[in-house]
């Protein structure tokens, strides 16, 4: 069982590509994502990526799997041309840290949702699930990879 924190985590402003699909595919909408963030601002090619997550997997067929992939924004700062905009509310959420490849986060999420939240005396708030990527496969090898995953609570 992985480690699970419950943490407040500020409200976050996301620069977003849609990705409707499987969300091992998700690679597909950074690869837009980044397109746009560099053409239109180099500088901020370089920020933390996220992913957020609208619907279960266990639950939804993949190809009706709707993700977004997201960077975050600076209050005040002008949306991108050809990006969509997301506000994550602040709030309370069960924090877990994956280290490994990606392809195991699938595993991971589960272990979350459907083993950690029933014994936890949590529920599921408003809001979506979300990964925030600490490095990249580029510059890390796929063991060392990590990602923390957030669950929204009530």
């Amino acid at each position: 069982m992985m480690n699970i924190d419950i943490e407040p985590m500020p409200a976050l402003r996301l620069g977003t590509v849609r990705h409707v699909g499987a969300y091992s595919e998700i690679s597909e909408a950074f690869a837009r994502l980044h397109a746009v963030v560099a053409r239109a601002d180099p500088s901020r090619a370089e920020g933390a990526m996220i992913a957020v997550y609208y619907d279960d997997p266990e639950t939804t067929v993949p190809a009706r799997l709707r993700s977004d992939a997201a960077i975050t924004l600076p209050a005040g700062r002008p949306l991108p041309e050809g990006l969509g905009e997301l506000c994550l509310r602040a709030g309370r959420y069960a924090h877990a840290t994956h280290v490994g490849p990606y392809s195991e986060l699938a595993r991971a999420w589960s272990e979350l949702e459907h083993e950690w939240l029933p014994s936890s005396g949590e529920h599921v708030g408003p809001g979506q699930r979300y990964e925030i990527y600490r490095n990249t496969p580029e510059t890390t090898e796929q063991e060392a990879l990590r990602t923390d995953l957030y669950l929204p609570l009530t």
